[in-house]
């Protein structure tokens, strides 16, 4: 037997799927649905701004903004595609596209309006809440459809193909799969005939896989080159480097495994961010970092900062500041050593300010150095130990997190993963989470974390 898949498997399987054409008209059916609610969402916010505005939802003024900005809109949308099969399955992508989208039309609209002296005729008010009830409607009709298409599909809107050219296939349960033996379909540049029912197996298929033995990757690669179809050719021997895409260098071809997960226009957000709220926090939090610093001092005899190596951005160390919760003479430069709940090396200032995060505060001068964010994955000391392990032992991706800054609060923190890594699993989850987010990374995101770091601020794996 070629494939993990049997004829009877295969059959109950293939009477349960769409086939490639239909499944093509669905896509359509489903982007002309959200064309058709985005325009309704559009329409409906001018009649609110009518309402709230002239108590009509009918009155003239918002009907003629909506007729104006309704086709730029329309032609905006589906050129930025907004109205692409990929937004059927990412509710996030299509809303953000749809509302650029909207703003370019409006923008365009009150340009025209004003480059032609019709501006008069345009009410300010009306126009504003017609603005922003549009934000609102279009967010609530794309979750809508995303709602339904989900309900209506379970989200199988991709027809993907694996064919098993005489090796083993372990094909994922949605995929359709061919064998080349019994489907009659072993590659064969010199047989019109093969190639012929290839194309036929082939139509409507959106991406197909190729499980081959290598020395036939080189004739498949050129068969699904003239096929008009995403074809990918399966290749186990570089599992281990995990490429991300191929690309070429002074003639010769490249496997890229890596790539930066900001460009220079959203690190150029993420930092003004951080800036925006560091600098009134330092101004802010001024009297509290004071009297902390006296405390610290009256308290126990040493310095009141803490600095510590710690493994920031690129895998580059940085001094990491922090308030002095320790006997000076019993602090841990390398880490080796976490703080357990009743420790006797913490002060009793240490101990509430560890409790409270208080500890972490100076940490916004790092902050404002651009040692570090305020979101991103916690630096850990050279020496943190899971268990017996260093954090790097346990899983060698741990120097992957390191791509970001590291930041004063992150995901792995608001989901509750603080305290003592006792053992191996304390760091699997952290470090599970800090790779979610720098997968996903948005400004959104950010300010969301921030917002439920305050939820977390005390925790019971603080101390």
């Amino acid at each position: 037997m070629h494939g993990s898949t049997t004829d009877p498997e295969r059959e109950r399987g293939d009477r349960n799927r769409v086939n490639p054409a239909q499944l093509q008209t669905l896509r359509i059916r489903l982007c002309f649905m959200i064309l058709v609610v985005d325009c309704l969402a559009i329409f409906g916010g001018c009649l609110l701004g009518n309402y709230i505005r002239f108590h009509d939802p009918l009155s003239p003024v918002g009907i003629n903004l909506f007729a104006a900005v309704l086709p730029l809109y329309v032609g905006i949308a589906i050129n930025s595609d907004a109205y692409s099969s990929e937004i059927l399955s990412d509710v996030q992508t299509g809303l953000s596209r749809a509302i650029l989208a909207y703003v370019f039309a409006v923008f365009a609209v009150f340009f025209l309006a004003f480059y032609m002296k019709v501006g008069a005729d345009m009410s300010r008010m009306t126009s504003g809440v017609a603005i922003a009830a549009t934000f609102l409607t279009l967010a609530a009709a794309r979750y809508l459809c995303f709602a339904y298409i989900k309900l209506r599909t379970g989200m199988r809107l991709v027809y993907d193909l694996m064919i098993c050219d005489e090796v083993a296939c372990d094909a994922p349960p949605h995929m359709h799969v061919l064998d080349t033996v019994r489907d009659k379909l072993r590659p064969d540049t010199g047989d019109p005939h093969m190639l012929n029912r290839l194309a036929k197996r082939l139509r409507g298929v959106d991406r197909v896989v190729i499980a081959c033995p290598p020395e036939r990757r080189y004739i498949w690669s050129v068969l699904l080159k003239g096929s008009s179809v995403n074809g990918y050719i399966l290749a186990d021997e570089l599992d281990k480097l995990s490429p991300i895409g191929i690309g070429s260098m002074s003639g010769r071809h490249t496997l890229a495994v890596s790539v930066a997960p900001l460009d220079m226009g959203r690190r150029a957000a993420k930092r003004i961010l951080d800036l925006a709220i560091t600098i009134p926090a330092l101004v802010f939090l001024s009297p509290v970092l004071l009297a902390v610093a006296i405390a610290i001092k009256l308290d126990s005899r040493g310095p009141v900062f803490f600095l510590q190596p710690r493994v920031g951005r690129g895998n580059r160390l940085f001094l990491v500041y922090k308030f002095r919760s320790m006997r000076s003479d019993r602090t841990d430069k390398s880490g080796n050593k976490s703080v357990s709940k009743h420790d006797d090396r913490v002060t009793r200032i240490g101990r509430f300010i560890r409790a409270t995060s208080i500890d972490e505060l100076p940490q916004l001068f790092n902050i404002l150095r651009g040692d570090m964010s305020l979101v991103g994955p916690r630096p850990h000391a050279l020496g943190s130990l899971a268990g017996d392990e260093l954090f790097w032992e346990v899983d060698e991706r741990y120097w992957v997190r390191h791509a970001l800054k590291p930041g004063l609060t992150g995901l792995a923190q608001v989901r509750g993963y603080r305290g003592e890594t006792k053992e191996r699993k304390d760091l699997a989850d952290r470090l599970n989470a800090d790779l979610e987010y720098l997968s996903g990374w948005t400004i959104w995101r950010d300010i969301s974390i921030l917002a439920g770091t305050l939820r977390v601020i005390v925790h019971k794996n603080a101390y």
